[in-house]
């Protein structure tokens, strides 16, 4: 019995090493699901648009989409920072909740997404996100730049609003930092530890001077809806939460609470 239960432990333990090996040296592969796109493809999406390729050195180059409000007068511009799936493709379905407005609507890929190129580091998705606010700033003054970042982009989207002005910052079902994500799902492992990424949205939404909005489900299983609670100690007088009763990760769009208090927002 008792070398049957020494056995066992044995096992349990080589399970959790051999686990704590593959999330730190697969994380990337574990968090992050890009498809990789050809650099010489053209965009052919519905909305009005413009292809930007912004060469970086000789291994990274940004790609981005710029896209138009059809016949109407620019009111601003929205940096858009997606989530950690697929490339730009996937999220244009959410561009004309924006350009309706008069809004344009800079979207970034990440490096290894879409026609973007190089290697994903946490302080290089900072640098890059910096490149399209520069960008933006050419054309439009801080008070007509929104920051708005979705899921994974809800970290980057808050540092980088916390060190440029801008009109507003909205966060699309936030994290409070990447290892309090990835500790949901494997509470047994010292996460913080292990990861390359921290992105800690809690520290930088303290340092944000424009006004917050947060989006959230309470249903949502891939960013639990604490993550909010956890961030909402951090707002200031005038930020505010909208909590989406049953909202998932990936339909709040399909609620009127998230659209109509996008529309107020954008209206302003």
């Amino acid at each position: 019995m008792q070398k049957r239960f020494i056995k066992g432990i044995k096992i349990l333990i080589t399970i959790y090493l051999l686990g704590g090996m593959a999330l730190y040296f697969l994380q990337d592969y574990i968090l992050f699901h890009p498809i990789s796109l050809k650099r010489n493809l053209r965009f052919d999406f519905s909305e009005p648009h413009t292809d930007i390729t912004i060469p970086v050195n000789d291994k990274d180059t940004i790609s981005l989409v710029d896209f138009h409000p059809k016949g109407k007068e620019n009111k601003g511009v929205v940096l858009y920072f997606h989530g950690n799936k697929k490339n730009i493709s996937w999220y244009t379905k959410y561009i004309p909740y924006f350009t309706r407005h008069g809004y344009q609507v800079l979207m970034i890929d990440y490096p290894g997404f879409g026609k973007s190129r190089g290697k994903l580091t946490e302080e290089k998705l900072y640098n890059w996100a910096l490149q399209v606010y520069k960008v933006a700033h050419k054309r439009f003054s801080a008070d007509s730049i929104i920051i708005y970042g979705k899921s994974m982009g809800t970290g980057i989207a808050a540092q980088l609003a916390s060190i440029r002005d801008c009109k507003r910052l909205i966060l699309e079902t936030p994290y409070y930092d990447f290892p309090s994500v990835v500790s949901h799902y494997l509470p047994f492992y010292p996460v913080k530890w292990m990861l390359h990424y921290q992105l800690p949205t809690s520290d930088y939404i303290q340092l944000v001077s424009a006004p917050i909005t947060i989006f959230h489900g309470t249903k949502d299983w891939v960013v639990s809806y604490r993550n909010t609670l956890r961030l909402e100690k951090y707002l200031k007088p005038g930020d505010e939460v909208i909590t989406i009763p049953k909202g998932h990760h990936n339909n709040l769009y399909k609620y009127d609470l998230t659209v109509n208090k996008l529309d107020s927002i954008l209206s302003l």
